[in-house]
């Protein structure tokens, strides 16, 4: 490492997080930093104004009955590139062209020196960053600061990535996640179609100091942390699910508009009769797909709520998107809503019996933290990864493929199939066992919580001080009590709960 220079008073123990541009990485990031705030840490969160002012609300929280959490924004201003304005610094309404995803991403690499001054000027004890900057940790390091890489997604996405990397030629080690040449045709191509982006996850690991962070838990993954331990000669600890907290005081947000227009609907539904539709904040659909999902909802009898979402700037009503008929039809049994609906409150209500799901790692980790079983439904990227842990967990089933439908690169969902695992999920008897291990798994992360996230702090706190001349004081407090809760312990206690964005 460089010559290290004086901090400011006070500022050995703080933490600069670097994330991703993609929501799916900031929030796991802000997250993080939010406990690591309450464990005695001052902490900076590093991202361009669009995606700040997104997530800016959440940046303090706490209560009685949770320890104050302060997360300090630090704008990361990008050069200006053609068709890539100051409000798309984000891929959160990126139209989905694949050029201006690559321009994205230029544009974070061209911001290096500018991140640069940002650590001169903050001296932060530590840097933890994202998978595709390895510009930051050597940034960093010429300052003589450590940094540690952070990957916001699990354990078994990242060895077997890593597996297919290292060695292609051999079969991946764990039955579980095996895939017939079809469907590993795409994720090949994650792989080797941009290698560019690969050797940047490559050097980032490499540059980490130690060890690597990974949004996982031992409870969940620890077979596929012990292989990617192996695989890359490092330490990968697990960080925990890092779920976003609900609110403690719930009877002070019974006059949100946006939480009482779902609350009063779900009231009226029986416990665990209603599935959860949703496929993230930046996959869109079909027109064929929409059809395909409305169909199976319709067919299954299942009572629903379905998030829709469109590209941003897209000028499509509703209505229009989906079969002719289909609001009247399921008019008192379905919820249809455009955009965005509060996902853990949701999941957290008693009348929710099922996720349907793209299988993102975040809707994951809020399924298994709220005990709520899952339709797997993966689309693309690391999703078929993930699925593969739910249903090898125990707690989801993935719905069959073939023939014609929704679905990811040459496979297919009907609307048949969808409808068949949302009956079985939900309340028939097949069904049962998977409900069972939801349950279950609930509870194992719960008394879980928080003492993943106190070894973080503790290595983070101790690269600090060793960085620091071993100057830093003993001051990282373990407790914030992540393990007191005053919503829901029991899937079968569920309460209403007030509405937050995620």
């Amino acid at each position: 490492m460089g010559s290290r220079q004086q901090h400011p008073a006070n500022a050995a123990l703080s933490v600069l997080l670097l994330p991703w541009l993609a929501h799916g990485h900031i929030s796991p990031f802000l997250e993080l930093g939010k406990r690591l705030s309450r464990r005695g840490f001052r902490v900076y969160l590093c991202s361009t104004p669009a995606n700040l002012t997104s997530v800016r609300h959440q940046l303090n929280d706490g209560g009685d009955d949770t320890p104050y959490a302060m997360v300090e924004p630090v704008e990361l201003h990008l050069p200006s590139l053609p068709g890539l304005p100051p409000h798309l610094h984000t891929t959160k309404h990126l139209p989905p062209q694949p050029h201006l995803m690559q321009a994205l991403k230029h544009a974070f690499d061209l911001a290096a020196p500018t991140f640069s001054n940002i650590l001169e000027a903050l001296r932060p004890g530590v840097v933890v960053y994202d998978f595709l900057q390895p510009w930051a940790p050597a940034a960093a390091a010429r300052l003589g600061i450590p940094a540690v890489l952070f990957l916001p997604y699990g354990a078994a996405v990242a060895s077997f990535f890593s597996h297919l990397a290292a060695k292609p030629a051999e079969e991946f080690p764990f039955p579980s996640m095996r895939f017939d040449e079809r469907e590993l045709a795409p994720l090949r191509r994650l792989i080797f179609n941009d290698s560019a982006d690969g050797k940047k996850v490559e050097r980032c690991t490499e540059l980490s100091s130690g060890f690597v962070l990974v949004k996982t838990s031992r409870e969940i993954e620890a077979k596929y942390v012990d292989y990617l331990n192996f695989l890359k000669g490092k330490e990968h600890v697990p960080v925990g699910c890092l779920v976003r907290k609900l609110p403690c005081h719930l009877e002070e947000q019974e006059d949100d508009p946006q939480w009482r227009r779902f609350s009063a609907w779900l009231d009226d539904k029986p416990n665990s009769s209603v599935v959860f539709v949703s496929f993230g904040t930046e996959y869109f659909m079909s027109a064929e797909q929409m059809v395909d999902i409305a169909r199976g909802l319709e067919l299954s009898g299942v009572s629903f709520i379905w998030v829709v979402r469109f590209p941003h700037g897209e000028a499509l009503r509703l209505e229009d998107a989906l079969p002719c008929g289909f609001l009247e039809r399921i008019a008192g049994r379905g919820m249809v809503v455009e955009g965005w609906a509060p996902q853990r409150a949701i999941l957290a209500h008693a009348a929710v019996g099922g996720l349907a799901t793209h299988c993102g790692w975040s809707s994951v980790m809020e399924a298994l933290r709220w005990g709520v079983p899952m339709v797997a439904l993966p689309m693309h990227l690391d999703q078929p990864l993930n699925a593969k842990v739910v249903v090898e967990l125990g707690v989801g089933v993935e719905v069959r493929r073939g023939g014609g439908g929704v679905g990811r690169e040459g496979t297919y969902v009907t609307g048949e199939a969808l409808a068949r695992v949302v009956r079985e999920v939900v309340a028939g008897e097949e069904g049962e066992g998977v409900r069972r291990k939801a349950k279950e798994m609930k509870h194992v992360l719960c008394r879980k919580e928080g003492t993943e996230v106190d070894v973080v702090a503790a290595k983070l706190a101790e690269l600090c001080r060793v960085a620091d001349g071993g100057s830093v004081e003993e001051n990282v407090g373990y407790g914030g009590d992540e393990k007191k809760r005053v919503y829901r312990t029991d899937v079968d206690d569920k309460v209403p709960l007030p509405a937050t964005e995620t």
